[in-house]
């Protein structure tokens, strides 16, 4: 077994937060135990734990440096209340204690033995002849594994509900396969809990997976998109749907597992887009208002065809892993954005586009955006639908700020206070005036690295380029205006005059 270890820099500062990424199911103690190679010995506490991950601590009090789930290492270098350092791991949510025998302690101390019976924590006896790293790597295999599996299983999954979708009778066709693929009970209903349809059979908790589907209703201001809870070992979720109709999506499963998520993410999706011919009017004049655009219409012509004249926001959006986003990802972040106007055929690397029409969630949404988990967000102020283009650029700027400073959401509210006391036409024609000498790629550097305060790191990330491209282009600009770019003055008029293009 390895010398055990002294408190390092890992350990040195306390994480509140696991790290993000895809879900990953976890590891049941048994399968770690399984592994007869590594000789680990269960002696203490229940049979049954779910492990998340590995730390290995020989803090006297490891709790402040613990997420929850873990199988902790310890050699027992600080060892000295075993009651209270047991009590402590499971107040912080550890989900085992793995001990090695020597050189500290030849054997497993028998108060630590009873601490973890009383307190329900698995214990496991270590041997010397199995280092930590053996352990924590075997964990990390096994979490592999299970996470190959996982994906396989999301895929077929998804493969059957654009199967079902595909079916004469799309949506009981949907909601039989999702029931089938959870092994439970899915429903589609009205904002007020009436069945529109359902499948596989009902569950004791009907009436309190009735009452979740409420909450996330789209009936009142500030319902959230989805809501989960549990009756009696039954698991209800509810998400609500796009389209602005009120209707959700509710399950209920005996067992949830970690990549159901993303299965029911996939339903709503199909269901919002199968559901959306059957939501009124607003779809059929949304689809005029695309054809007359197509053959030649101008967007003040067309206007009146998509409802309220305003306000309208565009959102451009990345996802936060660098991975592309496919149409049923850009799907879902349209659904819960309450909108199936999403733009994501646009080639490999480029941003998935999102337009909030008016309407009560996207009025919510547009007056306070909130950031989506897994997502990167630029979005324009609400405009006109006329100004639609200017729109565009604006959140795409946001969102080069926004990957620049590694903020989950910017938005670029209109230009307002002192720059509002000059009439537009003379600050346009300032602006190009000044402006003139600068090619299209050499203000949009320039403007990119004034937003980022002379940042010269930053900006190269927002324009995905080299750091030096950067310097080269910004001396150019100060060579084509002859001016001082270091001067605070020369900056701020700059900077008001990249405002107005």
């Amino acid at each position: 077994m390895d010398e055990p270890s002294m408190p390092n820099s890992s350990a040195g500062t306390p994480q509140t937060t696991p790290p993000t990424g895809p879900p990953t199911p976890p590891i049941p103690l048994a399968e770690l135990l399984a592994r007869e190679e590594l000789g680990l010995r269960r002696i203490a506490g229940p049979a049954d734990a779910d492990l998340l991950w590995v730390h290995t601590s020989e803090m006297a009090d490891p709790y402040p440096y613990l997420l929850g789930g873990e199988l902790l290492l310890s050699a027992g270098v600080l060892l000295t209340d075993p009651d209270h350092y047991v009590g402590r791991l499971v107040e912080a949510g550890a989900a085992a204690l793995g001990f090695g025998v020597r050189p500290v302690h030849e054997t497993v101390p028998r108060a630590l033995i009873e601490a973890c019976d009383r307190y329900g924590l698995p214990l496991l006896e270590v041997p010397p002849e199995t280092p930590f790293t053996t352990i924590a790597r075997a964990v990390w295999r096994l979490m592999a594994e299970a996470r190959h599996r996982e994906l396989r299983r999301v895929t077929r999954a998804q493969q059957a509900l654009a199967t079902a979708a595909a079916r004469p009778d799309p949506v009981p066709a949907v909601l039989h396969q999702l029931a089938t693929q959870l092994g439970g009970r899915a429903v589609l209903l009205t904002a007020r809990g009436q069945e529109i349809h359902a499948a596989g059979r009902r569950p004791e908790a009907a009436g309190a997976l009735t009452r979740l589907a409420r909450v996330v209703a789209r009936e009142r201001p500030g319902s959230p998109s989805s809501a989960t809870d549990t009756h009696g070992g039954t698991h209800l979720s509810a998400y609500a749907l796009g389209g602005g109709e009120g209707l959700v999506l509710a399950l209920a499963t005996r067992q949830r597992e970690s990549g159901d998520h993303t299965v029911a993410g996939i339903a709503v999706v199909l269901l919002s887009l199968l559901a959306a011919p059957h939501q009124g009017a607003d779809a059929a004049g949304r689809s005029a208002a695309l054809v007359r655009m197509l053959l030649g219409a101008s967007p003040a012509e067309v206007a009146p065809l998509l409802g309220p004249t305003g306000p309208w926001t565009v959102i451009h959006a990345r996802r936060t892993d660098g991975a592309p986003a496919d149409a049923l990802t850009a799907g879902a972040l349209g659904a819960s954005l309450g909108t199936a106007l999403v733009d994501a055929e646009r080639g490999a690397g480029e941003a998935v586009r999102v337009l909030l029409g008016p309407g009560p969630e996207a009025d919510r949404i547009a007056a306070r955006p909130t950031p989506r988990p897994g997502w990167t967000l630029g979005a324009s102020a609400p405009t006109a639908v006329t100004a639609l283009a200017a729109a565009d650029a604006v959140a795409a700027r946001a969102l080069a700020h926004a990957r620049a400073t590694r903020a989950p959401l910017t938005v670029d509210a209109p230009t307002g206070g002192l720059a509002a006391l000059i009439p537009p036409e003379q600050a346009a024609a300032h602006a190009r005036a000044l402006l003139a000498p600068l090619t299209a790629p050499l203000a949009d550097t320039l403007r990119c690295w004034l937003s980022l305060h002379g940042s010269w790191d930053r900006t190269a990330v927002a324009l995905g380029v080299h750091r030096n491209t950067v310097r080269q282009r910004i001396g150019r600009c100060g060579e084509l205006l002859a001016v001082d770019l270091d001067d605070m003055d020369v900056r701020t008029e700059l900077w008001f005059a990249l405002r107005q293009t």
